[in-house]
């Protein structure tokens, strides 16, 4: 019988609403000092593996979907069941952003839910390796990846730590490839760029906006974070004018760089470059009534060979950031993947901002996996998701999209 037909007989002719609700229970019961409340778990998980028994007689293969049906809903199924007919195989490692994506400040009070932290453990013991993707620092990678997920499986050797966008690698449990720090490999020129833009972006920043700011403790990317609670007014504020003098920065830095440029026009170029490459910061610019109306054909290629090795990055309301191109999130995951021996990789990639849809662009143009975001991702992300995949979660709501990948890989078990 075919795949879908046995899908629409498991939802059809079992109560899997039930069964996922005693799977659930029993998956994230609290630890208790409590006779009770453990009688009434233990309860709970004799009635869940009856209900399972009853699919596993009803199935040639029913021990498979007895899993499936715990795990997912009907949609999640069939959205499985999709994926694997259109790419004939199982996601082999995971690749997660953090912010707004496995957690949101706006549903989670922003800390990864249970229900999430468990799915990625299922993948744990089912030997898929995780890699975390995040532009936050490794200290504060790592302290809520300990905390939430436990010091056994952060240091098993399977998980590894994409930090700062790009710019090191930390996968306990290899040895001398532990830590890679990819910004040592940069060369003379870009460093000295980032040298001097991180001497003065404090020093020499207005006094209102050095009162609104702070500089995230990166290893290597300059990263304006605001002093307000992000997604408030206050940080759009502060943010924006971040990014224009973070612009205005990187442009003073071009005329040490034997442009032969003077600070106006330098300005002008970098202006002009990044409005052109990015939709979200022409439009800070014109907000601010900082648009360059230089043409871009007109900036010299020498500058325009800086550009292009230099990101700069706009996060509305929450940062503002200059990182290198060569050191982006795509850099350290395929890092990642090396050094966790995934050779052939097909991953399910979740995230929300521009750093995370390079990595989805990726996978997609190298046949190396699937991309995921929540329905608040910005516009690019969710524009390539839905000519994908369509793979749209709702806000806070990421372990339901962990779990369609999930069944996705039962189901390529089946063949």
């Amino acid at each position: 019988m075919e795949r879908y037909d046995l899908l629409y007989r498991l939802y059809d002719e079992f109560d899997t609403d039930t069964l996922r609700e005693y799977q659930d229970f029993v998956d994230v019961f609290p630890p208790v000092d409590s006779r009770v409340a453990l009688d009434h778990w233990q309860e709970a998980s004799d009635e869940l593996e009856e209900r399972k028994d009853e699919i596993r007689q009803g199935f040639a293969t029913g021990g498979t979907f007895a899993e499936v049906a715990a795990r997912a809903n009907r949609e999640q199924a069939f959205t499985a069941q999709d994926l694997y007919s259109k790419y004939g195989r199982a996601v082999n490692a995971l690749v997660l952003d953090v912010d707004e994506t496995l957690r949101s400040a706006g549903s989670t009070d922003n800390e990864i839910p249970r229900d999430t932290l468990h799915v990625l453990t299922e993948f744990h013991e089912r030997g898929v390796p995780i890699v975390i993707c995040t532009g936050q620092t490794l200290e504060n990678v790592k302290g809520f990846a300990i905390q939430g997920l436990g010091n056994e499986l952060v240091h098993s050797g399977n998980m590894s730590i994409v930090y700062e966008a790009g710019t090191g690698v930390f996968t306990p449990g290899h040895g001398s490839q532990t830590k890679q720090l990819l910004y040592d490999d940069l060369d003379d020129e870009i460093r000295d760029v980032f040298d001097e833009i991180r001497s003065r972006v404090l020093p020499d920043a207005p006094d209102d906006l050095r009162r609104g700011i702070h500089l995230q403790g990166n290893e290597f990317n300059i990263t304006l974070k605001p002093n307000f609670d992000i997604g408030s007014s206050k940080a759009e504020t502060v943010i924006d004018e971040g990014l224009v003098y973070l612009l205005d920065l990187l442009a003073d830095a071009l005329t040490s760089a034997d442009t032969d440029a003077d600070t106006d026009q330098a300005r002008q170029w970098t202006r002009a470059y990044y409005a052109d490459a990015d939709s979200e910061i022409r439009e800070v610019l014109e907000s601010e009534g900082e648009v360059s109306e230089t043409p871009v054909d007109e900036i010299p290629e020498a500058v325009r060979a800086l550009f292009e090795r230099i990101d700069v990055a706009y996060y509305h309301a929450d940062a503002a950031e200059i990182g290198s191109l060569e050191l982006n999130k795509v850099a350290g995951v395929e890092a990642a993947l090396d050094v966790l021996g995934v050779d052939d990789p097909f991953v399910a990639v979740m995230g929300d901002s521009k750093s995370d849809l390079r990595v989805m662009q990726w996978a997609a143009e190298h046949d190396a996996g699937i991309g995921a975001a929540p329905d608040h991702a910005s516009r690019d992300v969710l524009t390539h998701v839905m000519d994908t995949d369509e793979l749209v979660f709702d806000q806070g709501k990421s372990a339901e999209m962990l779990r369609t990948v999930y069944v996705l890989n039962l189901l390529a078990k089946l063949g």
